[in-house]
Parts: structure tokens; C-alpha cells; sequence
């Protein structure tokens, strides 16, 4: 009898051990009501500042529509019915309002089941194009383009032949705001290759000669011959100019694995690049060889091949390491016809020491002369902005000090004297002056916005990071004085963005600001930045929590680490939480960080007088539960100087962790003894590391996160060392060694298509693998089709209903631990 009840006891621990089927679970109804709350539309603005277009936003697809096919090839994701993205935020309708105060009309001509994508204004702000995607049942599905008539508000099919659209962005106005260039599923392309019924030889890969190639850890590669060829077939197509009048097309050039077409500010000519073979099956297809052509518009004729680039799969892994040779070729937005581009002068290695990294070329149409060099610069180049004939900034980045650079130049003395515009650490958010302001010019490109008395002026639009919270600003910069003007900036008890300059004459200066509060939802005004109060209101979008109160008690806590480090969070409490209530049970949430200097670690980001709109991936759920939620708790990774920050990770973790509970103990209003952690992707990676080197927690939510850093061995988060070059910071970052030390109970979910870098699923499997060796209370939850970001309603509402289960079974109301 007691062989046979001990049989019985170790067939039940068997049977619990096993993977077991659920059906889906919803949470509680305020957190179901709360997540499938109406969305808000995003607005698109013409570029005259005249017409707003409302794009109603989609609702949360099912798993249904989340499971459609998918090809995950060189990097990309696409629905093979479709040859278009598989998955993307649809808007399914479109209204249309004139500014300030016209109403809002529905567009005309929509299917009954529209999904919009890549909507895109024409220069002349007459018409929009879009993509329309029908995902049909079988092989009829398709990306098709379609253009909105703004005057009439209708809509209607341009072109016959179904877009190419696997690499996105699949169309592109010329100037003339009559033609369209689009790439298109070449005509007769037939059926898709046959799977191989039994492999032809092995796949083969091979490297030696002393040259290094290491890469960092990305999914959805190519894996043989027979990938390599539906991939040719599903990224090849054909680049076609589509008449607005009648949506006649006219192919220009050849087929081929069209990645970019971007047509001249002139309208005369297109700049294409194509990716061709030989392939990578470790690299995607940003490292693919490329050719880029220009071909004339008319004729579709190639006038030139600017460059014939080689596989790039000899780039040093630092995060400023380039590709050798020509790079990031884009036309001049202000001329007609000029393509700039940058050549690394050390390599392409940020280790070789070199008083010139990087030199900006010039080729100017009809590109038959050599390139000239626009600027030498003593940093790695991180792109242009254009301006006119006598303004152009370069920026220029080092990353081992997060050190930044913006110059001036003048395009018209070419390879002239820098002239340092702002420069300090891109850390600093304290100092930051703001982003320069572009505006689209009537060829459709974007240019600097310039203006005062002699053009001499351009205009900023910053974040305004401040010790009392962001206050963004608009700011007007003289030049030639250097003095700065500041035009507006965001007042409490409001949280106020400034979106786009409508008037810069000095009379008006008239803004487009997105304007919220803490009870008020965003929604977009008019704003006259010459006088405080004149607000025009043209979007009342309501409140999408009304029924649950309309918002959530916040509030900015600021507190100190252990070493004097500044840290915030955002403490949020249930809405009839009284202090008499006494502490409650806390979910803490957050995403580590990493900083060269303690100072800029410390600054204070985001606002106290921001709406809380709760993404899918929020802890605020957990106030309808009766919790405390210290959500976005700041956690920075310090390294000074010499030092990396990751070389004191684990303890800069515990610290800041220990610092936020602290802090919600002392206003008595998080008990210290029921508190939980969350995060998700590096923020998983946290919560692993916490229950492993501390005992601060009750329980502890990792979503889609790395636990072994031996499988990402070429880098990950800020990290830029290799294994071999930090092997005991790998080991004593990665939780999977610690699974003998985790005590506390642990709940995992991952994506089962997880797409991100280094976050495999198997890095879920193996780490559940490793506690439950160990003897741990863990608990491993796939959800089916999702990628690193969720989407589908049925996984979102399980994850949820996951989540609320450990939280109250493991903090709210835990067992006792046996001594």
C-alpha cells in the first residue's frame, strides 16, 4: 500500500511538472474595461498647416488575425498572402477638418473594413496616398495604393498592380504632386517557390583568415538555400511612376530587391537601392550588399551607379562601428539634384585612434564629376540636416562618453572651418537645447525652418528637462549672435507639446501643441506663442476612462540611492485611497539604464501633469486591485570614466530597488513586506537579477526577457564588450546562473514569436528549465503568435489575468514561509 501511494504521489508530481493547455482567462472587469478602453485617433497634419487628418485608430486585432501567415526571413516579417507587413497599427477611417474651426467630415470611398497604413501627404497638401491592406483568404489577398482628394474627401483606388510593400513604405510623392513612384509585385511573378521535399546538401557557413565578424544576436535570419529563394521572390519588385489623373504606370528600370526609391527634389531623377546576393544567414538585410543606382524619371534609364557595396559582415560590434566604404547616401533636401554621403576615415573602428573618423561627400547631377567633400568631421557622423545654400548642421556622436556634437556649416564653401552649434553629453537632458525644426519645402523634402530679419535664425523645439519635471519649450536662435529666444514653454499645471510651427513671421507665431493634464486627456490646439492664454481647441477627443473616475491619483516621488544618486518614480494609488487606509500592497515597475556621469543619472524625466493613458504593457492596472503602483521607478547603471557602468550592475540594482521601496514605506504607503516586480524585455532581464541578489520582493513578473547573457555573447542593451572581452560581467549579469538562489516565486511570459534582438524565446525556456531543476516556484506562459510586443486582445486579457492571479496569490495575500 505504500509502494503504491508513493507511485501515486510521484505520477501527480509528474503530471504537474508537464506542460498543461488553457483556455483563455479574462482579469477582473476593471482591468479588462480599463484595457479595452476606445483608442484615440492620431492626426495627421498637412504641411500648410491647413487640413488635419483624423486617422481612427484600430482597436486590438484577435489572435485570429494575429495568427495570419508569416514569412520571417533576412530579418523581415510578412503575411505571404498579402507581401506586405504582418503586422502593423492599422487606422480603419479617415475624417478630414480644416483648421481652425471647420467640422469634422468623413472620407468617401472606404471599404467597409479598411486597414490604412503609410498615409502620406502630397507636396501640394491636395491629396493623400495610403496603403490599403486587404488580407483576403488565400492567395487574393494584396497591398494596394489609394489616394484621398482632399477637396472632395474621397477615396479611391491609383494603381491596378498590388503594392510591394514587405519592406514597408512602399510609395513616394514627386514633386510635382502628380506622380506617384511605388514598387509594385512584378507583373506575371507566378507562383512561390516549392519548400525543397528533401534537402539537396547541407547549409553551409565557413570563416577563417584572422578576419572577425562577429555580429550581435538577431532573429529571423536566413537559414538555406530554400529561404534564400522566397525571399527573392517575396522582396523582389517592380519600381513603377503612377500618373495622380489615372493611376497609368510606367516601370522604371528592372526588377530586383528594391529596398529604398526616393525620387530627387527636381522630380528628375530616383535614387535605388537594391540589395542583391551573395546573402548572410547571420546577418539581416541591413548588412546585405547593395547597389545604388540613379536612374533617370523619364526613361527609367540607370545614369549612374553611385556605389556597388560588398556584404557587411566586418563591422567591429561598438555601437559607433561602420560599415568601410560609402554610406547612408540620401539627396540634399534644398537643391535640386545633389546626393550626400559619409566614408569612414579609421576603419569604420572607434578603437583606431584618428583626428578624422568620418568625411561627408557631395555628387551633384549629372554626377559624372568626382564627389567633393562637404566636411571632415572628429567624430562619427550621425546625419545632416539642410537648410539653404548657406545652412546645413552635421552631427557628429562618441559613444564611450555619450559626447554629441551639432555644427553649422555652409554648403556653399565646402570642406570650410567647423563651427561648433551646441555640444556637450547626450545624457545631459538638463542642458539639452532642442531639436531643430524643419519644415517641408513645396518639393515635398524637409528643410530647416529658418527666419528673422536677415533668415537668420532657425527655431528649436526641446523636451525641457528641469528639476521640476519636462517642460517643453520653442525657442528662436539667432546664428550669427548665438542668443536664444524663447518663444514659449509649457506651464503647470499642463503638460503642453509643441507639434509643428505654423507661423514663424514674428506676428503671430502661431504653434500646433498637444495639450493634457492630469484629468485631462490629450488633444491638439492653436496656440499664439505671443500671448499666454490664445488657445484655439480643434480636436475633443474625450476622456477614455470617464467611467472609472477619469484619471489616476499620481504622484512624482524624489528620492535618493545609497550613493547619493537622485532617482524618481511615478507613485500611483487606488482613487478612494485615503492615508488612514495604512500601507497597501505594491507592484513596483521598471527599465534599468545606463550612464557615464552620476549627475546626469540623476536628472529628473518626464512630468508630473501628464495624462495616464494605460498601454497594454502598464502596471496601473494593479490601483483598480487595491495596490500601490511605483511605476517607471528610475534605476540608472552608473560607470564613470574608465569605469563601464555593468561592471557594478547587480548592486547598482539592489540599491535602486531598495531606495524606491524605502521611499513609498516612509509616506506609509507601501508596505514594504507585499511588494512586488515587474518589467518587461530588459526590464525582465531586472526582475530576474532583483529575486536573484536580493530578498526585497514577494514575487516577481518577467515578460519576454534574456536570462543568459553567454547567448547574446556580442553585446546587448549598452552593453558593447564582447564575452571574451568581460567574461565575469556576462556571468554575473546572467540570472540563468543564479536559478539555485531564487527563493521568491516567478512569473514568465514570452512572445512564442518573439522577433526582437537577443530575446529568443528559448532564453524563457531554458531559464524556466534551470528553477524548475532548482526546486523554485515559477510559472512559464507563451502566448501564441506574439511577437516582442503584444497585440492580440485574447493574449492581452490572459496576460493580465496571469499577471492579477500571482500578484494576489504571491503579495496581496502570501503564505507563510516555512522556516
Amino acid at each position: 500500500m505504500k509502494k503504491l501511494l508513493l507511485s501515486a504521489t510521484f505520477l501527480l508530481a509528474a503530471a504537474v511538472s508537464q506542460a498543461q493547455e488553457f483556455q483563455y482567462k479574462t482579469p477582473p472587469k476593471a482591468i479588462q474595461d480599463l484595457l479595452l478602453a476606445p483608442p484615440t485617433p492620431r492626426l495627421s497634419l498637412a504641411s500648410d498647416g491647413q487640413t488635419v487628418a483624423l486617422l481612427q485608430v484600430q482597436d486590438f486585432p484577435t489572435v485570429a488575425e494575429l495568427a495570419q501567415p508569416e514569412l520571417r526571413l533576412a530579418g523581415l516579417r510578412f503575411n505571404p498572402r498579402t507581401n506586405g507587413p504582418s503586422r502593423v497599427s492599422y487606422a480603419v477611417g479617415i475624417k478630414l477638418k480644416k483648421l481652425p474651426n471647420g467640422p469634422e467630415t468623413d472620407v468617401k470611398g472606404l471599404p467597409a473594413q479598411a486597414r490604412i497604413s503609410s498615409p502620406s501627404w502630397s507636396p501640394d497638401n491636395r491629396t493623400m496616398a495610403f496603403a490599403l491592406t486587404t488580407p483576403g483568404s488565400g492567395a487574393d489577398g494584396k497591398v494596394e495604393l489609394w489616394v484621398l482628394d482632399v477637396a472632395s474627401a474621397t477615396a479611391r483606388r491609383l494603381l491596378a498592380q498590388p503594392l510591394n510593400d514587405a519592406f514597408g513604405n512602399s510609395f513616394e510623392w514627386v514633386a510635382d504632386s502628380k506622380t506617384l513612384l511605388a514598387r509594385t509585385v512584378p507583373a506575371g511573378r507566378g507562383a512561390a517557390p516549392a519548400a525543397d521535399t528533401a534537402p539537396t546538401g547541407p547549409a553551409v557557413q565557413e570563416s577563417g583568415g584572422g578576419k572577425k565578424s562577429g555580429a550581435r544576436t538577431y532573429q529571423d535570419l536566413l537559414k538555406n538555400p530554400a529561404d534564400e529563394r522566397l525571399f527573392d521572390y517575396y522582396a523582389t519588385s517592380q519600381l513603377v511612376k503612377v500618373s495622380l489623373a489615372d493611376g497609368a504606370a510606367q516601370p522604371l528600370g528592372q526588377p530586383g530587391v528594391i529596398q529604398t526609391a526616393s525620387p530627387s527634389p527636381s522630380g528628375q531623377y530616383v535614387l535605388v537601392r537594391t540589395r542583391h546576393r551573395p546573402y548572410s544567414y547571420l546577418l539581416p538585410i541591413s548588412s546585405f550588399p547593395q547597389r545604388l543606382d540613379v536612374l533617370d524619371l523619364s526613361s527609367g534609364a540607370v545614369l549612374k551607379t553611385v556605389a556597388d557595396l560588398p556584404l557587411a559582415d566586418n563591422v567591429p560590434t561598438n555601437f559607433d562601428a561602420v560599415p568601410t566604404g560609402p554610406r547612408g547616401h540620401a539627396w540634399r533636401a534644398d537643391v535640386p539634384a545633389t546626393i550626400a554621403y559619409a566614408e569612414a576615415q579609421d576603419g569604420g573602428d572607434p578603437k583606431v585612434k584618428a583626428d578624422i573618423r568620418d568625411k561627408v561627400y557631395t555628387l551633384t547631377a549629372p554626377f559624372t564629376g568626382p564627389a567633393q567633400v562637404l566636411v571632415a568631421l572628429p567624430m562619427r557622423f550621425g546625419g545632416l540636416t539642410w537648410g539653404n545654400d548657406q545652412l546645413a548642421l552635421a552631427e557628429g556622436y562618441r559613444w564611450a562618453d555619450r559626447h554629441q556634437t551639432t555644427w553649422q556649416l555652409n554648403p556653399s564653401a565646402p570642406a570650410g572651418p567647423l563651427r561648433v552649434l551646441f555640444d556637450g553629453s547626450e545624457q545631459d537632458t538638463y542642458k539639452n537645447p532642442g531639436t531643430p525644426y524643419e519644415h517641408r519645402n513645396a518639393q515635398g523634402k524637409y528643410v530647416l525652418l529658418t527666419g528673422g530679419p536677415a533668415g537668420q535664425s532657425i527655431y528649436l523645439l526641446g523636451q525641457g528637462a528641469s528639476p521640476e519635471g519636462d517642460r517643453p519649450f520653442v525657442d528662436e536662435l539667432d546664428l550669427a549672435s548665438k542668443k536664444t529666444t524663447r518663444w514659449w514653454r509649457s506651464e503647470a499645471p499642463t503638460y503642453e507639446i509643441p507639434v509643428a510651427i505654423l507661423d514663424a513671421s514674428g506676428k503671430k507665431r502661431t504653434l500646433l501643441t498637444r495639450r493634457e493634464s492630469l484629468t485631462q486627456n490629450p488633444n491638439y490646439y492653436l496656440r499664439d506663442a505671443t500671448k499666454k492664454d490664445k488657445l484655439t481647441a480643434i480636436t475633443k477627443f474625450p476622456n477614455p476612462y470617464a467611467a472609472f473616475g477619469g484619471s489616476f491619483k499620481k504622484q512624482v516621488l524624489h528620492y535618493k540611492r545609497a550613493d547619493g544618486v537622485d532617482l524618481t518614480a511615478d507613485l500611483y494609488l487606488p482613487q478612494n485611497y485615503k492615508k488612514t487606509d495604512g500601507p497597501l500592497p505594491t507592484l513596483m515597475e521598471a527599465y534599468p539604464v545606463e550612464f557615464k556621469d552620476k549627475s546626469n543619472a540623476g536628472q529628473v524625466s518626464g512630468s508630473p501633469y501628464t495624462f495616464t493613458r494605460l498601454s497594454w504593457a502598464s502596471p496601473v492596472f494593479w490601483v483598480t486591485q487595491g495596490y500601490a503602483v511605483l511605476a517607471n521607478a528610475s534605476i540608472p547603471i552608473v560607470g564613470e570614466g574608465s569605469k563601464e557602468p555593468n561592471d557594478t550592475y547587480t548592486e547598482q540594482l539592489v540599491s535602486s530597488a531598495k531606495a524606491a521601496i524605502d521611499e513609498g514605506a516612509r509616506l506609509g504607503v507601501v508596505d514594504a513586506n507585499k511588494v512586488g516586480v515587474m518589467g518587461h524585455s530588459y526590464g525582465a532581464f531586472m526582475t530576474a537579477n532583483l529575486l536573484s541578489h536580493s530578498n526585497l520582493f514577494k514575487a516577481g513578473i518577467a515578460r519576454s526577457g534574456a536570462y543568459n547573457r553567454t547567448l547574446t555573447p556580442f553585446g546587448f542593451q549598452g552593453e558593447e564588450r564582447t564575452f571574451w572581452q568581460a567574461p565575469e560581467v556576462y556571468n554575473a549579469m546572467s540570472p540563468f546562473n543564479y536559478a539555485d538562489k531564487i527563493k521568491t516565486p516567478i512569473l514568465l511570459i514570452h512572445g512564442e514569436a518573439d522577433n526582437n534582438s537577443g530575446t529568443f524565446p528559448i532564453q524563457s525556456e531554458r531559464y524556466y528549465a534551470a528553477l524548475k531543476g532548482q526546486g523554485a516556484t515559477a510559472r512559464y506562459v507563451v502566448l501564441p503568435a506574439e511577437a516582442h510586443s503584444y497585440a492580440a486582445r485574447e493574449n492581452l486579457l490572459h496576460m493580465l489575468w496571469e499577471m492579477n492571479t500571482w500578484l494576489d496569490k504571491y503579495v496581496k495575500a502570501p503564505a507563510p514561509q516555512a522556516n
